[in-house]
């Protein structure tokens, strides 16, 4: 982590912020907005800012982040799947 990055989790946010338990209610939607193109930083005031300042928060909106693009990607049409179907027996 840089010193700059330190500094910024030591300080903590300068815009307003969620708490953990919102940012929990919200972060469905903010990932929906994310990924839709939309301004979630604007529908979702305060998010980003506690994402920032909050590992935990931030691991688990990275994760849902890469659970949804995975999940978008696989339900395209087209979309070959990397593993073998099961025999029917």
């Amino acid at each position: 982590m840089t010193e700059a990055a330190l500094l910024k989790r030591l300080l903590g946010p300068t815009a307003p912020e969620l708490t953990c338990g919102r940012c929990f209610d919200e972060l469905d939607r903010y990932v929906e907005l994310e990924l839709d193109g939309a301004r979630a930083d604007e529908q979702v005031p305060g998010m980003r800012a506690h994402l920032e300042g909050c590992p935990a928060c931030e691991e688990d909106h990275d994760s849902l982040l890469a659970l949804a693009l995975t999940t978008r990607a696989i339900s395209r049409p087209g979309h070959v799947r990397p593993w073998p179907r099961p025999r029917r027996r």
